[in-house]
């Protein structure tokens, strides 16, 4: 019988060559935003799950209707980046059946042992998890179907480097959501304007440079958040 779950711990010193965008050289050597991942070295989980699995949070409260709108197919490979409690990673687990496989991405340790924990209590058997790294999502080359980016492309420190390691894990042909928090002048609140760095026009900017082709944006679905699908080219 397989294990439940299996976490594959990667080192934190990775070599990235640099990325080149028509013609020029941009390496990405910087973080974005430096610090936005300290609350997630240690993080306590408990606390995360009343923040982050409540009727009061938008995408928990719209979570079976994303998960109608992300359209997986049974026995699809999954990756869950930025998986935190697991909110989704259980929801994706039911989606792609015993023949599919689920791969919670997460920077913080703590978060993927309690996903490893659930997951057993629940008799999950096709989760897995994986240690990522600041700069890279860790994932083997063309090993998904689908990845999905949920309010955390915004803790990106590293987003050209992470995405280009996430672009070279789909499949040709593999879809990526991304849902993150609608950044608008005047309309968000203070803590979206000061906690993340940048609105979608940026964001979905920095991953059609990767190489990501966009596909749809759910208009209608959410409200404080977007919506969008990207693919890897075929």
């Amino acid at each position: 019988m397989l294990p439940i779950c299996r976490a594959v711990l990667m080192g934190l010193g990775i070599a990235h060559t640099a990325v080149i965008f028509s013609g020029s050289v941009f390496s990405q050597d910087k973080s974005v935003k430096p610090g936005i991942n300290d609350p997630f070295k240690a993080p306590k989980v408990q606390e995360y799950i009343e923040k982050f699995e409540i009727e009061s949070r938008e995408v928990f409260q719209r979570r079976e209707a994303i998960l109608e709108a992300c359209a997986i197919q049974p026995g699809s490979t999954v990756a869950d980046i930025g998986a935190g409690t697991g909110l989704f990673t259980r929801l994706f687990a039911k989606k792609v059946g015993n023949q599919g496989r689920v791969i919670a991405v997460d920077i913080a340790s703590n978060f993927l042992e309690h996903i490893t924990k659930t997951a057993r209590e629940q008799d999950f058997r096709n989760i897995d998890t994986l240690l990522c790294t600041a700069d890279s999502t860790t994932l083997e080359p063309e090993s998904i179907d689908f990845a999905f980016i949920c309010d955390t492309y915004h803790h990106f420190e590293y987003p050209t480097k992470t995405m280009k390691s996430l672009l070279r894990a789909l499949k040709p042909g593999g879809r990526l959501v991304v849902i993150d928090f609608k950044r608008i002048d005047g309309q968000s609140t203070p803590w979206v304007m000061s906690h993340v760095r940048a609105g979608q026009e940026v964001f979905e900017k920095e991953i059609l440079e990767c190489g990501f082709v966009k596909l749809d944006q759910k208009e209608d679905l959410l409200k404080e958040n977007y919506f969008l699908v990207f693919q890897k080219p075929r």
